[in-house]
């Protein structure tokens, strides 16, 4: 029954600063478990498998990440749970939770784009380009806002302070996410527009590269080309 999900993932695959991340939180997991520090065990494991699970994911659904987008996966989930919550990032530093903010919402933006993109092929002539990168932002603000929505229901009903400053910690990350998402929509929008072969459109390029199968009309050349 679970022989599908059995799948192989090799360590030289992936990036050097992957491999560090998950042999730090790993350590920080074993030597929890033997100070007794049964909370700070749990996001360390947590940690650890938010990491991981994208990357067996992947394997299993046969899309090939490439090692920077693995790499980014693993820095975001360490530097949220384990740097954020257990070693208290968030208090020593006011402009940890802009950082993790904005890093997350340019991140999905970036996969809303490439989720339409797939839809469509890699075809980039099929629909206008700004519609394209139009959707990526929508994703990733979508994304930002039932977070808020979790955050707000784990303190009402658990009595968690997520949000911390309330009202105000809530609308500073609804701007940083709508501004981190622009530039992750920016950023297809100027892959499709082939202006921009480097930073984020590069990422780009390189996951559609990467993933022929899912990008098969890629290649198509323009209408007004044809003969």
């Amino acid at each position: 029954m679970f022989s599908g999900l059995c799948v192989t993932m090799k360590l030289s695959d992936q990036a050097y600063l992957t491999l560090a991340i998950w042999g730090v939180t790993a350590i920080a997991f074993f030597v929890a478990v033997y100070e007794a520090q049964w909370n700070l065990a749990f996001v360390a494991l947590a940690t650890l498998a938010l990491g991981v699970i994208p990357t067996l994911l992947a394997e299993y659904v046969r899309i090939v990440v490439p090692r920077a987008f693995q790499a980014a996966i693993a820095l975001f989930v360490f530097a949220t749970l384990l740097l954020g919550e257990v070693y208290g990032f968030y208090d020593r530093f006011w402009w940890w939770d802009i950082l993790m903010h904005g890093g997350s919402a340019i991140g999905f933006g970036l996969i809303g784009f490439l989720v339409v993109f797939t839809m469509f092929q890699g075809d980039r002539y099929t629909a206008p380009h700004w519609a394209l990168a139009f959707f990526g932002f929508c994703f990733a603000v979508a994304i930002g806002s039932i977070w808020e929505i979790f955050e707000f229901a784990m303190d009402q009903i658990f009595g968690f302070n997520m949000q911390r400053s309330g009202l105000m910690d809530t609308m500073l990350d609804m701007i940083v996410n709508v501004c981190g998402a622009t530039l992750g929509a920016l950023a297809g929008f100027f892959y499709l527009k082939g202006r921009d072969k480097s930073g984020l459109s590069a990422a780009i390029a390189d996951f559609v590269a990467r993933n022929p199968r899912l990008f098969g009309r890629a290649k198509r050349p323009r209408r007004t080309d044809r003969k």
